[in-house]
């Protein structure tokens, strides 16, 4: 971190810690901090040595942000009126971006970080303090939430909601790593760490506290004592049931839906994924 961002990060925690402050001098400093998250030049969270850190202070400008916020009319059409703080706009982008966002209601807020190479289909919506790196595809009515950090070469596919987590300020948020197919109607949600190369297939809800049965390895997958839930590389994740052992669900026939690794990809997984590379 350079000497001037370390700066920032100390007036942030101040005017975070301090909640009588001056707004035209609060707003000055968030106005600093909101362009550096919007060039994905700080992040909520980044990776180091091979995990995860959470920079606490970028939650807390976040959160800062919408304290100074005051509702302001934020419509494009006037017979469709929208309201918002002012303090998250749009974000606005241009041709020399390199981001490819298809007309037909998507919205992505200003301080969301899409790196060159995006593609955004119809409707879709990032929130603030999201990240996602380059040549990720993001595919109609998928969510991605605030502070989630989604890696390169990404498909995330329709209907798929990532979740954020923005408090607690300390807590870590969905992290979806370069390389992950996510399908279409998934969940990942409260800090799950999918890693690289994994796929999650269609309908699959992840949480921290949802147990991940590995059929290859019999193993099962729990959150680690950081509260996180970490699905393997290169793992294949399917919707799956266990069986409820008490008498009343027995009687009933009765089950949990449950998350089941069924495979590790190979060559012929990777081969299914490829169709990506021709739609850009």
């Amino acid at each position: 971190m350079s000497n001037s961002t370390q700066e920032l990060a100390k007036i942030i925690e101040k005017f975070y810690d301090t909640r009588t402050v001056k707004q035209k001098n609060a707003e000055a400093v968030f106005q600093k901090f909101i362009t550096l998250l919007d060039a994905g030049k700080i992040r909520a969270a980044e990776p180091a040595n091979g995990t995860w850190i959470v920079h606490e202070w970028v939650k807390k400008g976040i959160l800062l942000g919408f304290r100074l916020g005051m509702l302001k009319r934020v419509s494009l059409f006037n017979n469709f009126p929208f309201y918002d703080k002012h303090t998250y706009p749009l974000k606005k982008f241009t041709a020399s971006d390199s981001v490819r966002i298809v007309p037909g209601g998507s919205a992505i807020r200003k301080g969301a970080y899409v790196a060159p190479g995006v593609v955004v289909m119809p409707p879709a919506y990032i929130n603030v303090g999201a990240y996602v790196g380059k040549d990720t595809m993001i595919d109609s009515h998928t969510l991605i939430g605030s502070c989630a950090q989604v890696g390169e070469r990404v498909h995330i596919s329709a209907a798929a909601q990532i979740g954020g987590v923005l408090e607690p300020v300390g807590a870590l948020p969905v992290i979806i790593e370069d390389n992950v197919l996510i399908g279409g109607n998934s969940g990942i949600y409260e800090g799950t760490i999918v890693r690289r190369g994994a796929v999650i297939g269609a309908g699959v809800v992840i949480t921290a506290s949802t147990p991940v049965y590995d059929c290859i390895k019999e193993a099962v997958i729990t959150k680690a004592p950081d509260g996180n839930l970490i699905i393997p590389e290169y793992a294949v994740v399917v919707p799956g049931a266990r069986a409820l052992s008490s008498p009343f669900a027995r009687a009933y026939g009765l089950s949990l839906s449950t998350p089941l690794i069924v495979k590790y990809r190979n060559e012929k997984t990777n081969a299914r994924t490829a169709l990506e590379e021709l739609l850009r």
